[in-house]
């Protein structure tokens, strides 16, 4: 589907793999692949992490191994949340900061804790208090990330400056073998027990035969928690019907016709809470039918988080009055069902500062742990899919989700500009 242009940042990872191979074609191999014989540091195998309540806070041990053949003079470890986590007690031998969003990466709060102390070869080794975190208000499906390396690890270009940590400095401690793991990082899900409403609203349309009117209907996630969708998760469908009588001058950039019906996709594969999007059509009064109304209704994938579904369908209505066209422009009225707790709505998640802070706002790092929308309001900027519309028979919804399923993979209903945001 047409998706509009965005400014897009060029990837490190192919920066770094383009980097990389000149040095090899350079005949400059890269210390890596130059040092065999050195130190191997690999992490610890973490299980899920699950059941957590927001405002609770559970311990994180981690152990480290060295299964190379040299010892490494110092070792850091390397922590990253996403936003609905956060830190607390940070020792003072660790430093944290704050990736906002950009691209397709969610923000993230990182820790980077540095012990100066060598690691043998065939050793575990476990930090002799585990690093507390934190489950905020809005946690549901988190994830965690923890990566160890033999050197300081380049930070994010967008990365806030690191904050010192206050608590105690702690020390890595010998321990048993086993359990050390075979790899420098591991991702662990965190799941919350928590709740999301999604939501939707209509409009109340009025015009005259001829006119061409604006119809705005939202999406939006009333929280309490944000929604990260993972890979292999359902997305989530927004099934615009115009009402009868009318016909589609211009839809939105996030909408794929489908009959009389529009599926719309969202910005990204989160939504943060109490944000959502704004799907803008243009439509053209074709006739009078008594009594037409349209539909937004959000498709029915299952949405364990969300119990909430009186609010998940709303009217479109129009009201035709009499007298010919004036040629003007129509405009769209409030009167909506279903209304959101944020009626902002807009593209779904552009964080700034430390997006992961506590449930106050702000981050134990000194980094503002608020979301604000950017280019909020209309998501679209203007996807021209001219169409005839609804007619006097519209397409049930149940039959444009039917439609949607039957699109598969092929149809593109969510930005999915995903790349790895790990270190390691």
């Amino acid at each position: 589907m047409p998706i509009p242009p965005h400014s897009r940042r060029t990837s490190r990872t192919a920066v770094a793999a383009l980097g990389a191979a000149g040095l090899i074609a350079l005949g400059a191999a890269p210390a890596a692949f130059a040092d065999e014989a050195g130190p191997e540091l690999v992490v610890g195998n973490i299980a899920p992490i699950d059941g957590v309540k927001p405002g609770s806070s559970f311990d994180q041990p981690v152990t480290v191994a060295n299964k190379g053949t040299k010892a490494a003079d110092a070792v850091w470890v390397f922590y990253s949340v996403t936003r609905g986590l956060d830190y607390s007690d940070i020792p003072s031998n660790c430093q944290a900061h704050q990736v906002p969003s950009y691209d397709e990466m969610t923000a993230k709060s990182n820790v980077v804790c540095e012990f100066d102390q060598a690691v043998k070869p065939g050793a575990v080794y476990t930090p002799e208090k585990p690093l507390a975190i934190k489950a905020l208000s809005r946690a549901l499906n988190d994830d965690l990330r923890v990566s160890v390396w033999d050197r300081a690890p380049d930070l994010d270009d967008a990365a806030t400056p690191p904050v010192a940590g206050t608590a105690p400095a702690v020390k890595l401690v010998e321990g048993p073998a086993g359990g050390e793991g075979t790899k420098d990082a591991v991702d662990v899900p965190v799941t919350s027990v928590n709740t999301a409403d999604y939501q939707v609203t209509g409009a109340g349309l009025k015009g005259r035969v001829g006119d061409t009117v604006t119809l705005k209907a939202k999406f939006t996630n009333a929280g309490p928690a944000w929604v990260l969708t993972k890979e292999g998760d359902p997305l989530l469908h927004v099934l615009i019907t115009p009402p009868a009588g009318t016909s589609v001058v211009k839809s939105d950039g996030y909408c794929e016709a489908e009959g009389g019906a529009y599926n719309c996709g969202t910005g990204q594969a989160w939504v943060n809470e109490g944000d959502g999007q704004t799907y803008t059509f243009q439509l053209r009064i074709d006739k009078q039918v008594a009594g037409a109304k349209g539909s937004v209704a959000l498709s029915t994938e299952a949405r364990p988080f969300d119990s909430d579904k009186a609010n998940d369908k709303a009217d479109i209505t129009l009201d035709v009055t009499s007298g010919g066209s004036t040629g003007s422009t129509g405009s769209s009225a409030g009167g909506s069902t279903g209304s959101p707790a944020n009626g902002s709505g807009g593209s779904a998640d552009s964080t700034t500062g430390g997006a992961a802070g506590p449930a106050d706002g702000s981050s134990s790092t000194g980094g503002s742990g608020s979301s604000s929308t950017a280019g909020n309001g209309s998501a679209s900027t203007g996807g021209n899919l001219a169409s005839t519309g609804s007619s006097s028979s519209t397409l049930p919804i149940a039959g444009a989700g039917a439609a949607a399923v039957a699109v598969g993979a092929g149809s593109i209903l969510v930005v999915r500009r995903r790349r790895s945001q790990g270190l390691g």
